[in-house]
């Protein structure tokens, strides 16, 4: 408990009365810190502080990455700007040496302000004079950690840039015959293109992806040889299980092939995430839960795609063959978006023809006439942001009408837009293009006519299936490839242990599975979110009863 006499020794309380002081003696919280613990997170809800004793840095993530901004010593306080202004905490507070906080609550802040108004005044004048700094954080300028020249049809690179986009890496990216690439780009580029420079100079010509990870400090390698659970996929399920296994002291480790946030993570917008009144889009759901599983202390490795799973040892192999052995293992691999049937989609993917969509991609289509196929709510929301940079927007629909697959409050958003026209029952015949998608032929499923059209670019949402071909036979699937668990194990004959299963885990002992791939009819982001944090639950109980 903070005494009367510490709180009267601090500059901020000089003038408050002793009455009031043994008020706020009674009132305030005193906060122990450990040399690396923090006393408050960048987005945390407000309250203000006061440093008694040791030291705080501010950190500020700036493009990912933790920058320090500031520092408080002693009698200073922290906090100002969100008591104030009514904001999040915009930085986070951690201790560098053992450290003593005072932390107050806003109503008892409020209820001090109103009795000792210089106290208000004095904290006022400081959250004014601070914000200044946070205001030349914001407006300077992104400053890129690479830059690529690269032709504009090369699908490669353009893989590539999604990857960083929806890692949080900023990056320019400029054409060879661009008329300001000298100013740009030091020298003449390499003949071979694509190619990336760095911040420290050092050039990348048609680099795989996990060069440029590697060079821009991205996890692409385990720290341990084993850990408590192995999550594999980097989805809402995987996130979901990092943040809750990491936040109950097990050793966490993530393995995502790509970039975090799966298949959600390319999602314009979600509209009915609880907690986002305005919706969020999957790129800033993916970020929030990727800082927030890495702030707890889960290890969080992109760009390896595990290739076996050995179902006794749980030993999870890597592509490139080093292994990591996990005492249980989560598959939250997800679902892949289904690929059209067509000659020449291939050859075009990348270049016009592009499955999903992320909200980095609507920039792109600035006063293009742009083709969406599918009738889903990945389609609609899509099809709705979009609307504000393309020409016209166009959703090709197998189906007779949007309502027996979008949510309702999608199809009136997509009727109020004067530039979303919607075919219904149509079906894609064909693309054409020979380095860049040109146009494309569709059939109307009712007269068989088949018609041409032309196209600034195709986004596909077609359904998803699960991609577990690499999973061993012990693990068991139903007929699409979804895997089974709980109960599904036992009606199936696959489950050979006295107990009875937990609700996921799979045919295997140890073993679970959560999100979209696993067996079941819900397919939401919420229900993915919510079975990674059960499957916590459930691993806590099998590890207590076996190791």
């Amino acid at each position: 408990m903070i005494t009367v006499e510490e709180l009267a020794a601090l500059p901020l309380f000089a003038q408050v009365p002793r009455a009031e002081l043994a008020r706020l003696s009674e009132a305030a919280a005193d906060i122990r810190l450990a040399t690396g613990e923090y006393a408050a997170h960048e987005g945390d809800e407000r309250a203000l502080y006061v440093l008694l004793s040791g030291n705080l840095h501010i950190l500020k993530l700036v493009d990912g990455v933790p920058k320090r901004i500031g520092e408080r010593t002693p009698g200073m306080i922290f906090g100002e700007i969100p008591i104030i202004f009514g904001v999040p905490f915009q930085g986070s507070f951690r201790a560098t040496e053992a450290s003593r906080v005072m932390r107050l609550e806003p109503k008892h802040f409020h209820a001090l302000a109103a009795a000792v108004p210089a106290v208000l005044t004095d904290v006022a004048a400081q959250a004014n004079k601070r914000i200044g700094g946070l205001r030349e954080i914001f407006t300077e300028p992104r400053k890129p950690r690479a830059i690529v020249v690269a032709h504009r049809d090369d699908a490669g690179s353009a893989g590539l840039r999604a990857f960083l986009t929806r890692n949080q890496v900023p990056f320019e990216s400029t054409t060879p015959d661009a008329p300001d690439l000298a100013a740009r780009w030091e020298g003449a580029p390499p003949a071979e293109l694509p190619a990336w420079r760095f911040e420290d100079g050092s050039t990348l010509v048609r680099p795989h992806v996990r060069e440029v990870a590697e060079r821009l400090g991205l996890q692409t390698q385990p720290r341990r040889a084993e850990y408590d659970t192995v999550v594999i996929g980097a989805g809402p399920a995987g996130l979901g299980a990092a943040v809750y296994g990491a936040s109950e002291g097990l050793c966490t480790m993530v393995v995502e092939r790509d970039a975090p946030g799966g298949q959600a993570g390319t999602s314009s917008r979600i509209e009915n995430y609880l907690g986002f009144p305005a919706g969020v889009s999957g790129e800033e759901l993916a970020r929030r839960a990727l800082q927030q599983a890495q702030r707890l202390g889960a290890e969080i490795v992109v760009t390896r795609e595990v290739v076996r799973l050995d179902p006794e040892e749980r030993t999870v192999t890597f592509d490139g063959g080093d292994t990591v052995r996990g005492k249980t293992v989560v598959i939250a691999t997800g679902v892949a978006w289904r690929r059209l049937a067509l000659d020449g989609a291939d050859r075009l993917l990348g270049r016009g023809l592009y499955y999903g969509a992320s909200r980095s991609d609507a920039a792109a289509t600035h006063g293009l006439d742009v083709h969406l196929v599918g009738a889903g709510n990945s389609a609609g929301q899509a099809a709705l942001h979009f609307s504000g940079h393309a020409r016209t927007v166009t959703l090709v629909v197998r189906g007779a009408a949007l309502e027996k697959s979008m949510s309702h409050y999608l199809v009136d958003q997509i009727r109020a837009k004067s530039n979303i026209k919607v075919e219904l029952n149509c079906q894609l015949k064909s693309v054409h293009g020979d380095q860049q998608l040109k146009g494309f032929d569709f059939v109307d499923r009712r007269s068989g006519a088949v018609e041409q059209r032309d196209s600034g670019g195709v986004f596909v949402f077609i359904g998803a299936d699960a991609e577990t071909a690499w999973l061993p036979d012990a693990i068991a699937r139903d007929a699409r490839g979804f895997v089974l668990t709980g109960d599904a194990v036992v009606k199936a004959g696959r489950w050979s242990e006295e107990r009875d299963p937990y609700l996921l885990e799979t045919s295997l002992p140890g073993i679970f599975a959560c999100g979209d791939v696993r067996s079941g009819p819900v397919k939401r982001v919420a229900a993915a979110v919510g079975e990674g944090g059960m499957v916590i639950a459930f691993i806590h109980q099998f590890l207590q009863h076996t190791v």
